[in-house]
């Protein structure tokens, strides 16, 4: 809420229900205007993949490999990979955007920042609510109508012990493009989603909360734009292969809670599991020939644990927690470039991730007004692969593990069909700041804290030459972490009847090491993507953002 929100010493833009509503926020990226230095943007080649950015920080691939810098949990579990992240927002509790570094209370990859996404709760009271939206066609000639339709039930199963909820959402995308190589709708797409939940009291003390959500979703693929063959600031495209992406995702996550007298505190934990299984195929030259097509199969499976406890002792507010998180994650992708000796390339990548984290922060109250901030995390991280050159090859799926990482290729003689390898990172991530409340209206605060972004592998190796020379054999293959140094001040201000806020910060962020993809062209692999620690860079930025209520139906934003 937004008191809250206001007496919180990060920055940080939150986002009720009903403000959602009345934003028309559909999915993530319509966030990406409502909040300074914050671009959630998708990758253009693959749908729904996250490509998030804060404060400069971001990444921009469809590599599944790449961790992110900007960290999405949903109900509190952290989502281990890019895919799937730009989700449609439906029967929601809050979105909040956090920025600059939250790898204290968060962990690693959150080094831009963390969204975090809250699914509504069953209510106590019973609930019913429905929705039908519909858009018009963009106009006669290019594109074709969008059905949402969303319901929700909630209430009590057993009085005061046990409450319930079921909410579905179903949108059918008629395409936004139109295609002149076929003359057809391009963009369509088709997504439903199922989220159930219990909450049960045993006692009062205690409250565990289930959820679990099903989604499924096709589309076509990429509308890429060849810039050789059409104006930039036109909506023109011919493509001969329309392609697809596919998704199918299973979530579940269980919280409970115990308010306990140490302290006066509370222990939560958050177990977390997810299963994914992405398709897609793409046009990637971007013409009505085939010159150069691509098709990936992805599945992953991850699951975590938090436990946390926080509690008051004398002016000491204690933040204490243990976090465990384990991935496998394989992807194979297909390559057909004619023009190429043998028309097909195979290949990919697997990896078993897991990540132990222990943390803690004090909030001290010096005086009433004046709080110091002091906080570490230690964390372990471990990764595994087996990695396939993307080359013309014999048909093979790292997904079916029927793709070789040892040996040479056939196709090519003396070349290595790829390698097996696996690297572990340890480190401190540590947190110092403070808040001062200069008056009931008025707060300020300044923090420094450290962050990681994850070092490893690529999967997308299409020149292994290339590769070898920069990661030659008998030493690790994995490019390394990216570190950032952050450091903040910033204000927070709200009018005495609470309907105006103005919060400011500025910030100082020095990145180490950091990890960037260097595309090249290439005559018969087409693009590679090399992926290595670049350089080290300094960021300086300043940002804005006020509301103020003009009535209580009208409020401006900026």
């Amino acid at each position: 809420d937004v008191e809250d929100v206001q007496t919180v010493p990060v920055s940080v833009t939150a986002y009720n229900q009903d403000t959602l509503d009345a934003l028309n926020v559909r999915d993530l990226e319509s966030l990406s205007y409502s909040s300074p230095n914050v671009s959630l943007d998708d990758a253009g080649t693959s749908r729904g993949t996250a490509n998030f950015a804060i404060r400069g920080l971001g990444v921009n691939s469809s590599i599944p490999s790449i961790d992110p810098a900007v960290g999405v949990f949903v109900d509190g579990v952290y989502m281990g990979i890019n895919s799937g992240l730009v989700l449609d927002l439906f029967d929601l509790e809050s979105v909040e955007v956090l920025r600059g570094p939250q790898g204290l209370l968060f962990g690693r990859n959150t080094t831009g920042g963390a969204v975090l996404i809250n699914t509504s709760n069953p209510t106590n009271d019973f609930t019913a609510r429905a929705r039908v939206a519909y858009e018009t066609p963009v106009n006669e000639g290019r594109g074709g109508g969008n059905l949402y339709t969303q319901a929700l039930v909630s209430g009590p199963i057993i009085e005061d012990t046990l409450n319930g909820k079921l909410s579905v959402f179903y949108n059918s995308d008629e395409g936004y493009f139109e295609n002149l190589a076929n003359g057809e709708n391009h963009g369509e797409a088709l997504t439903y989603i199922v989220r159930g939940a219990l909450e049960w009291f045993p006692t009062s003390d205690i409250s565990n909360l289930f959820k679990i959500q099903y989604q499924d979703g096709r589309s076509d693929g990429p509308t890429g734009q060849n810039r050789g063959l059409f104006e930039r600031d036109s909506f023109d495209f011919s493509i001969n292969n329309p392609g697809f992406a596919t998704s199918e995702s299973t979530f579940i996550s269980n919280q409970t809670t115990i308010d306990v007298p140490f302290g006066d505190g509370t222990i939560t934990n958050i177990i977390g599991y997810r299963n994914m299984i992405n398709g897609t195929s793409g046009d990637i030259d971007s013409t009505p020939l085939t010159l150069f097509h691509s098709d990936t199969e992805l599945e992953s499976e991850q699951w975590s644990n938090e436990l946390r406890y926080n509690g008051q002792f004398g002016n000491a507010d204690v933040t204490t927690g243990l976090f465990y998180f384990e991935q496998d994650v394989a992807y194979t992708e297909v390559r057909e470039i004619p023009t190429s000796s043998a028309a097909l390339f195979y290949g990919g990548g697997d990896q078993d991730h897991t990540v132990l984290g222990l943390f803690g922060q004090v909030d001290y109250d010096f005086t009433e007004n004046f709080t110091g901030i002091f906080g570490l995390r230690w964390s372990r991280e471990e990764k595994d692969v087996g990695i396939t050159y993307i080359r013309p090859r014999p048909e093979c799926s790292v997904v079916d593990s029927s793709c070789p990482t040892s040996g040479t290729n056939p196709f090519i003689p003396g070349e290595s069909n790829g390698f097996t390898d696996g690297d572990t990172w340890e480190n401190f991530t540590p947190r110092v700041g403070f808040q001062y409340f200069a008056n009931d209206t008025t707060l300020v605060y300044g923090n420094y804290t450290r962050g990681f972004r994850s070092g490893g592998y690529n999967f997308r190796i299409t020149a292994p030459t290339a590769f070898e020379n920069l990661f030659p054999a008998g030493q690790s293959r994995a490019f390394d972490e990216e570190a950032v140094d952050s450091y903040e001040i910033g204000l927070k201000w709200e009018t005495e009847d609470g309907r105006g806020q103005v919060n400011s910060a500025v910030f100082f962020t020095d990145i180490s090491d950091m990890q960037r993809e260097v595309n090249l062209s290439d005559p018969t692999a087409g693009v590679v993507q090399n992926i290595i620690n670049t350089a080290d860079a300094e960021i300086l930025g300043l940002e804005v953002e006020g509301r103020y209520a003009v009535t209580d139906s009208l409020l401006v934003m900026g």
